[in-house]
């Protein structure tokens, strides 16, 4: 099966998800679309009945009742929006208790990445720089503006804790497929929690307005089994 965890030209939906939180992102869309598709529908046929039939607004002007109405049901109609969307905001507040921890740092323009619960007998973590790929040293089949050289490695089935900050200005880390956004400050810690549910490689970018060359970092995420992560983590200590 073909997944799109990436941009598609001339998409008009969200890309695959890939954790419990895009899922529930894409639920709450599927939720609030479906009710406003009504909404339209009545306020077009209010609409259309008007302009042909001028008799309906004697009985929609200076009338208590009328008044009451819409101001209540928009009000019915918020709450019902409001409430689960909420809670999906709560939800995406909580992390689990964290399998593994990853620092993410913004730069202008590119992202480093550390793993801070690996420590060699040389008292070093893993840490290094994830740059964009320049089209001339593109090959067939990589993404223009969205391969990177440096993929931040990460466990399907794994809960995980991201620390996000920066060292210059404000950036953003956002993977759409992931259902993951963090704004990084210099200066502060942002943490995010999740859980990859299958293994792929996922692609993301800056979605903070950073300076020039703000499109050229973006961001490369490689999702695998634990045991092919192991592995990675192995190759460093060699």
């Amino acid at each position: 099966m073909i997944f799109a965890d990436s941009p598609i030209n001339f998409s008009y939906s969200f890309q695959d998800p890939a954790s419990y939180l895009k899922l529930s992102i894409i639920s709450l869309h599927d939720f609030i679309i479906f009710y406003l598709i009504i909404i339209l529908t009545i306020v077009i046929w209010a609409g259309v009945s008007v302009f042909f039939n001028k008799d309906y607004l004697g009985n929609l002007a200076h009338g208590n009742l009328i008044e009451i109405i819409w101001t209540i049901t928009p009000s019915l109609i918020l709450w019902t929006i409001g409430i689960p969307s909420l809670k999906l905001l709560y939800k995406k507040d909580e992390i689990l208790d964290s399998e593994l921890t990853v620092k993410v740092i913004g730069n202008q323009w590119f992202w480093s990445y550390e793993y801070s619960d690996y420590v060699n007998e040389e008292e070093e973590t893993i840490a290094f720089d994830s740059f964009m790929v320049p089209d001339s040293d593109l090959e067939l089949g990589q993404l223009r503006t969205l391969t990177v050289d440096n993929y931040l490695v990460l466990p399907i089935n794994t809960s995980i804790r991201a620390l996000c900050t920066s060292n210059d200005v404000i950036h953003s880390f956002a993977v759409p497929s992931l259902g993951i956004k963090a704004d990084c400050y210099p200066g502060r810690l942002n943490a995010l929690g999740f859980v990859i549910n299958r293994d792929s490689f996922y692609h993301g970018g800056c979605s903070e307005l950073c300076g020039s060359l703000h499109h050229a970092m973006p961001i490369g995420v490689q999702a695998t089994k634990l045991s092919n992560y192991l592995s990675w983590i192995k190759s460093f200590s060699n």
